[in-house]
Protein backbone atom coordinates (compact mmCIF):
# COMPACT_ATOMS: atom_id res chain seq x y z
CA UNK A 1 0.00 0.00 0.00
CA UNK A 2 1.39 3.41 -1.10
CA UNK A 3 1.50 6.04 1.52
CA UNK A 4 0.34 9.86 0.75
CA UNK A 5 4.01 10.93 0.34
CA UNK A 6 5.15 8.29 -2.01
CA UNK A 7 1.94 8.97 -4.15
CA UNK A 8 2.72 12.62 -3.90
CA UNK A 9 6.75 11.90 -5.40
CA UNK A 10 5.31 9.90 -7.73
CA UNK A 11 2.77 12.39 -9.00
CA UNK A 12 5.68 14.99 -8.85
CA UNK A 13 7.90 12.03 -10.92
CA UNK A 14 5.30 12.24 -13.80
CA UNK A 15 5.16 15.60 -14.10
CA UNK A 16 8.60 16.31 -14.33
CA UNK A 17 8.70 13.41 -17.41
CA UNK A 18 5.89 16.38 -18.83
CA UNK A 19 2.85 14.03 -19.33
CA UNK A 20 -0.17 16.11 -19.26
CA UNK A 21 -2.01 15.03 -15.42
CA UNK A 22 -5.24 17.16 -15.41
CA UNK A 23 -5.57 18.79 -11.86
CA UNK A 24 -8.31 17.24 -10.86
CA UNK A 25 -6.75 13.66 -11.66
CA UNK A 26 -4.45 14.79 -9.25
CA UNK A 27 -6.46 15.78 -6.58
CA UNK A 28 -8.53 12.14 -6.84
CA UNK A 29 -5.04 10.65 -6.41
CA UNK A 30 -3.98 12.33 -3.84
CA UNK A 31 -7.63 11.68 -1.87
CA UNK A 32 -8.91 15.52 -1.73
CA UNK A 33 -11.87 15.23 -3.99
CA UNK A 34 -15.08 15.31 -1.24
CA UNK A 35 -17.64 14.24 -3.99
CA UNK A 36 -16.02 11.64 -5.47
CA UNK A 37 -19.16 8.53 -5.71
CA UNK A 38 -18.65 5.26 -7.01
CA UNK A 39 -20.37 4.37 -9.79
CA UNK A 40 -20.85 0.24 -10.42
CA UNK A 41 -21.12 -1.71 -13.91
CA UNK A 42 -21.01 -5.04 -14.37
CA UNK A 43 -19.29 -6.57 -17.20
CA UNK A 44 -19.07 -10.23 -17.92
CA UNK A 45 -18.65 -11.45 -13.87
CA UNK A 46 -17.08 -8.61 -12.59
CA UNK A 47 -18.29 -5.59 -10.64
CA UNK A 48 -16.25 -2.60 -11.65
CA UNK A 49 -16.90 0.35 -9.36
CA UNK A 50 -16.05 3.61 -11.28
CA UNK A 51 -15.46 7.00 -9.66
CA UNK A 52 -17.65 9.80 -10.45
CA UNK A 53 -17.33 13.05 -9.49
CA UNK A 54 -20.66 14.86 -8.75
CA UNK A 55 -19.55 18.86 -9.13
CA UNK A 56 -18.25 17.70 -12.73
CA UNK A 57 -20.56 15.40 -13.50
CA UNK A 58 -17.45 13.58 -15.00
CA UNK A 59 -15.66 9.63 -14.40
CA UNK A 60 -12.66 8.98 -13.55
CA UNK A 61 -11.51 6.93 -16.89
CA UNK A 62 -8.52 4.85 -17.83
CA UNK A 63 -6.25 4.23 -20.58
CA UNK A 64 -2.79 2.91 -21.49
CA UNK A 65 -0.09 5.06 -22.71
CA UNK A 66 2.38 2.14 -23.38
CA UNK A 67 4.49 1.82 -25.22
CA UNK A 68 5.81 5.90 -24.23
CA UNK A 69 4.98 5.23 -20.49
CA UNK A 70 6.82 2.05 -18.32
CA UNK A 71 5.80 3.34 -15.27
CA UNK A 72 3.95 0.28 -14.20
CA UNK A 73 7.33 -1.51 -15.07
CA UNK A 74 9.53 0.94 -13.26
CA UNK A 75 8.03 1.60 -9.89
CA UNK A 76 7.18 -1.92 -8.71
CA UNK A 77 6.47 -2.71 -4.90
CA UNK A 78 6.09 -6.29 -5.56
CA UNK A 79 5.37 -9.15 -7.62
CA UNK A 80 3.00 -11.02 -6.20
CA UNK A 81 2.72 -14.65 -8.42
CA UNK A 82 0.34 -17.14 -8.36
CA UNK A 83 0.58 -21.29 -8.38
CA UNK A 84 0.11 -20.62 -12.58
CA UNK A 85 2.65 -17.88 -12.54
CA UNK A 86 5.17 -20.23 -10.72
CA UNK A 87 4.76 -22.79 -13.60
CA UNK A 88 4.62 -20.70 -16.37
CA UNK A 89 7.52 -18.46 -15.73
CA UNK A 90 9.73 -21.05 -13.90
CA UNK A 91 9.99 -23.02 -17.18
CA UNK A 92 10.21 -19.53 -19.05
CA UNK A 93 13.34 -19.30 -16.97
CA UNK A 94 14.58 -22.61 -17.72
CA UNK A 95 13.92 -24.24 -14.45
CA UNK A 96 13.40 -28.03 -14.15
CA UNK A 97 11.76 -27.65 -10.72
CA UNK A 98 9.34 -25.26 -9.49
CA UNK A 99 11.34 -25.32 -6.13
CA UNK A 100 14.08 -24.39 -7.48
CA UNK A 101 12.72 -21.90 -9.39
CA UNK A 102 10.98 -20.39 -5.86
CA UNK A 103 14.45 -20.90 -4.14
CA UNK A 104 16.05 -19.09 -6.54
CA UNK A 105 14.25 -16.24 -8.08
CA UNK A 106 11.84 -15.33 -5.36
CA UNK A 107 10.87 -13.80 -2.09
CA UNK A 108 7.90 -14.36 0.56
CA UNK A 109 6.60 -11.63 2.13
CA UNK A 110 3.40 -10.37 4.21
CA UNK A 111 1.63 -6.99 3.75
CA UNK A 112 -1.26 -5.66 4.83
CA UNK A 113 -4.25 -5.33 2.87
CA UNK A 114 -5.30 -1.85 1.74
CA UNK A 115 -8.90 -0.76 3.18
CA UNK A 116 -9.43 -3.69 5.32
CA UNK A 117 -7.67 -2.87 8.65
CA UNK A 118 -5.92 -5.89 10.74
CA UNK A 119 -5.64 -7.72 7.40
CA UNK A 120 -2.57 -9.26 5.81
CA UNK A 121 -2.04 -11.36 2.71
CA UNK A 122 1.79 -13.50 2.14
CA UNK A 123 2.79 -14.27 -1.05
CA UNK A 124 5.84 -15.81 -3.00
CA UNK A 125 7.05 -12.84 -5.12
CA UNK A 126 9.25 -12.55 -7.70
CA UNK A 127 12.24 -10.66 -7.62
CA UNK A 128 12.25 -7.50 -9.18
CA UNK A 129 16.15 -6.99 -9.53
CA UNK A 130 18.84 -9.65 -8.77
CA UNK A 131 19.92 -7.89 -5.82
CA UNK A 132 16.62 -7.62 -4.40
CA UNK A 133 16.10 -9.04 -0.31
CA UNK A 134 13.02 -9.25 1.92
CA UNK A 135 14.01 -5.56 2.90
CA UNK A 136 13.24 -4.27 -0.24
CA UNK A 137 9.60 -5.35 -0.53
CA UNK A 138 7.37 -2.72 -0.99
CA UNK A 139 9.75 -0.55 -2.38
CA UNK A 140 9.35 0.74 -6.21
CA UNK A 141 12.53 -1.11 -8.04
CA UNK A 142 12.63 -0.97 -11.92
CA UNK A 143 11.46 -5.03 -12.81
CA UNK A 144 14.25 -6.75 -14.41
CA UNK A 145 12.37 -8.07 -16.81
CA UNK A 146 11.54 -4.76 -19.25
CA UNK A 147 13.04 -4.38 -22.16
CA UNK A 148 14.32 -1.74 -23.94
CA UNK A 149 11.92 -0.87 -25.87
CA UNK A 150 9.49 -1.18 -23.00
CA UNK A 151 8.37 -4.53 -23.71
CA UNK A 152 8.38 -7.02 -21.12
CA UNK A 153 11.06 -9.94 -21.56
CA UNK A 154 8.64 -12.42 -20.23
CA UNK A 155 5.53 -12.12 -22.34
CA UNK A 156 3.27 -13.46 -22.60
CA UNK A 157 3.79 -15.50 -19.52
CA UNK A 158 4.41 -12.66 -17.16
CA UNK A 159 2.75 -12.51 -13.66
CA UNK A 160 -0.86 -12.31 -13.51
CA UNK A 161 -0.75 -9.48 -11.48
CA UNK A 162 0.94 -7.39 -13.92
CA UNK A 163 -1.92 -7.67 -16.83
CA UNK A 164 -4.48 -6.51 -13.94
CA UNK A 165 -2.73 -3.07 -13.72
CA UNK A 166 -4.01 -0.36 -12.68
CA UNK A 167 -6.95 -2.09 -11.88
CA UNK A 168 -7.00 -4.01 -8.19
CA UNK A 169 -9.82 -6.82 -7.31
CA UNK A 170 -11.19 -8.55 -4.61
CA UNK A 171 -14.02 -11.31 -3.76
CA UNK A 172 -17.41 -10.26 -1.97
CA UNK A 173 -20.08 -12.90 -0.96
CA UNK A 174 -23.28 -12.28 -2.53
CA UNK A 175 -25.89 -14.72 -1.34
CA UNK A 176 -23.57 -17.07 -0.87
CA UNK A 177 -22.02 -16.86 -3.99
CA UNK A 178 -18.36 -15.02 -4.72
CA UNK A 179 -18.87 -12.12 -6.85
CA UNK A 180 -15.89 -10.68 -8.31
CA UNK A 181 -15.33 -6.68 -8.15
CA UNK A 182 -12.58 -3.97 -9.13
CA UNK A 183 -11.34 -0.74 -9.48
CA UNK A 184 -8.70 1.39 -9.85
CA UNK A 185 -5.47 1.39 -7.79
CA UNK A 186 -4.55 5.12 -7.27
CA UNK A 187 -0.61 5.04 -6.93
CA UNK A 188 0.61 8.40 -8.49
CA UNK A 189 2.22 6.75 -11.49
CA UNK A 190 -0.02 6.05 -13.63
CA UNK A 191 -0.77 9.09 -16.33
CA UNK A 192 -3.85 7.08 -17.82
CA UNK A 193 -6.33 8.42 -16.18
CA UNK A 194 -8.39 11.33 -17.73
CA UNK A 195 -12.38 12.62 -17.00
CA UNK A 196 -15.19 11.68 -19.38
CA UNK A 197 -18.92 12.17 -19.69
CA UNK A 198 -19.91 8.61 -19.76
CA UNK A 199 -18.48 4.61 -18.43
CA UNK A 200 -18.90 3.80 -22.28
CA UNK A 201 -15.85 6.02 -23.38
CA UNK A 202 -13.18 2.74 -22.00
CA UNK A 203 -16.15 0.05 -22.72
CA UNK A 204 -13.83 -1.94 -24.65
CA UNK A 205 -11.44 -1.68 -21.76
CA UNK A 206 -13.71 -3.00 -19.37
CA UNK A 207 -14.46 -6.13 -22.09
CA UNK A 208 -10.57 -6.69 -21.81
CA UNK A 209 -9.88 -6.64 -18.43
CA UNK A 210 -12.88 -8.35 -17.24
CA UNK A 211 -11.93 -11.64 -18.52
CA UNK A 212 -8.49 -10.82 -17.23
CA UNK A 213 -9.62 -10.10 -13.70
CA UNK A 214 -11.90 -13.41 -13.89
CA UNK A 215 -8.99 -15.51 -14.56
CA UNK A 216 -6.44 -13.97 -12.21
CA UNK A 217 -9.11 -14.69 -9.40
CA UNK A 218 -9.24 -17.93 -10.21
CA UNK A 219 -5.59 -18.23 -10.35
CA UNK A 220 -5.72 -16.39 -7.02
CA UNK A 221 -7.93 -19.09 -5.49
CA UNK A 222 -5.60 -22.13 -6.54
CA UNK A 223 -2.92 -20.43 -5.23
CA UNK A 224 -4.48 -20.28 -1.64
CA UNK A 225 -5.63 -23.99 -2.14
CA UNK A 226 -2.61 -25.06 -2.99
CA UNK A 227 -1.15 -23.60 -0.26
CA UNK A 228 1.07 -20.77 -2.38
CA UNK A 229 -0.52 -17.80 -0.35
CA UNK A 230 -2.32 -16.95 2.37
CA UNK A 231 -4.66 -14.18 4.17
CA UNK A 232 -5.60 -13.46 7.30
CA UNK A 233 -8.20 -11.28 8.68
CA UNK A 234 -7.13 -9.43 12.32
Amino acid sequence: MSTHSEVRDSLDDLLKKGWDVDPLIQDVTLGKVRDMADRTVMVSSVVFHIPYIESESRYVLWKCHWPDCTNCCERQGRLPLTSDDLITIGSGLKYSKTSEFIAAETLTSTWSIQDQAGSAMTSINLKRSDTETADDDGTRIPCRFLGGDGACTLHPGRPGVCYLYPFMTWLENERGFPRIHATFQFTGDCPGFYLGGSIDEMRGVLDEYAAIIADYNMAHARTAREGFGASSAG
